[in-house]
C-alpha cells in the first residue's frame, strides 16, 4: 500500500562539553522514493569521537548519491557505508594522537520496502503502532550478557559495565553488522534511530506510543526533553531520527 513518510532528526549535547552524535536524513538526487538515514554516537576524546562519527555521514550521503538499485543491493549500500566509515577511522588513528571509534545506524526506505544495518549500541526500532514489531540488538557486554540470560532490561541500566562495547567502527577487527529487513511496512508504522542518550531512558512502548501520539517534530522534542528531565544532570549527548509512515496526501513516498 502507498504512504508517505513524515520525518524528524533531533539532536542535543545532554551535559557533556561536546556533541560527539553526528545524524543525516537524505533523498537520493535523481531517483525519486528512495530514503536514507544514518545515525552515529562517536567516543575517542576531545573531537575524536565527532570526527569517526561525522565518517557514517559522510559515507552515507556520498554513498547514496551514486547508489545504482539496479547493480547493487539495498544490504550492500548500508554495509558499504559502515566499512568504508570504519576503514577512514581506523586510518585517522595513524594521523592523530586521537583513539576515534563510532557507532553507526543506517535505514534505507526504497519501493515500499525498509532496511537496516547497524553496529554498536546505537539502537534501531520498528513499531507498528505502540507495538515493537523488530529493535536491534546491542553489541555490547551488557547486550550479551542479556542475550544469554545472565541480565534482564532494569540490571542492563545499572550494570557498570554498560557502555563497554564488544564491536564498532574503527577497532582492530572488523565490525560485526547487522540486518534488518521489512517487506511490507505501512502506514501507521514508524522507524526510530537512537543513540544510548536517549534509549537508556525509555522503554519500548514509551517510545512507541509517543512516536504514534505525536507528529515527527512533536515526538522528538518530547522524548529529548523527557530524556534530559529522566538523566537529572548526568545525560549523554542525545541524537534520533524519526520516520513515520502516513496516508499519502499525493500518492507514493514524500519526504
Amino acid at each position: 500500500m502507498a504512504f508517505s513518510a513524515e520525518t524528524c532528526v533531533a539532536t542535543h549535547i545532554g551535559d557533556r562539553s561536546e556533541q560527539q552524535d553526528r545524524v543525516g536524513l537524505f533523498a537520493h538526487p535523481k531517483r525519486p522514493g528512495i530514503m536514507m538515514a544514518a545515525l552515529a554516537d562517536g567516543m575517542g576524546g576531545h573531537s575524536g569521537g565527532a570526527m569517526a562519527a561525522e565518517q557514517v555521514i559522510i559515507r552515507a550521503r556520498q554513498n547514496l548519491e551514486s547508489y545504482a538499485p539496479l547493480h547493487e543491493t539495498p544490504q550492500e549500500l548500508l554495509s558499504s557505508v559502515i566499512d568504508e566509515a570504519h576503514t577512514v577511522i581506523k586510518l585517522t588513528r595513524f594521523t592523530s594522537e586521537k583513539d576515534p571509534h563510532s557507532t553507526a545506524v543506517t535505514f534505507l526506505l526504497q519501493q515500499g520496502k525498509a532496511y537496516w544495518a547497524h553496529c554498536g549500541d546505537s539502537r534501531f526500532y520498528y513499531f507498528r503502532g505502540t507495538d515493537t514489531v523488530s529493535r536491534s540488538g546491542d553489541h555490547s557486554l551488557v547486550g550479551e550478557l542479556m542475550r544469554k540470560g545472565r541480565l534482564d532490561e532494569a540490571g542492563a541500566l545499572k550494570h557498570p559495565q554498560r557502555n563497554v562495547l564488544l564491536s564498532c567502527l574503527g577497532s582492530e577487527r572488523e565490525p560485526c553488522i547487522e540486518y534488518g529487513l521489512a517487506e511490507a511496512p505501512d502506514a501507521g508504522d514508524s522507524f526510530l534511530l537512537c543513540s544510548d542518550g536517549l534509549w537508556a531512558y525509555f522503554t519500548d512502548f514509551e517510545l512507541a506510543s509517543t512516536i504514534q501520539a505525536h507528529p515527527p517534530r512533536t515526538a522528538a522534542e518530547c522524548l529529548v526533553r523527557m530524556a534530559r528531565e529522566r538523566a537529572g544532570g548526568a545525560g549523554d549527548n542525545i541524537s534520533l531520527i524519526i520516520v513515520k509512515l502516513v496516508p499519502p496526501a499525493g500518492g507514493g513516498i514524500a519526504r
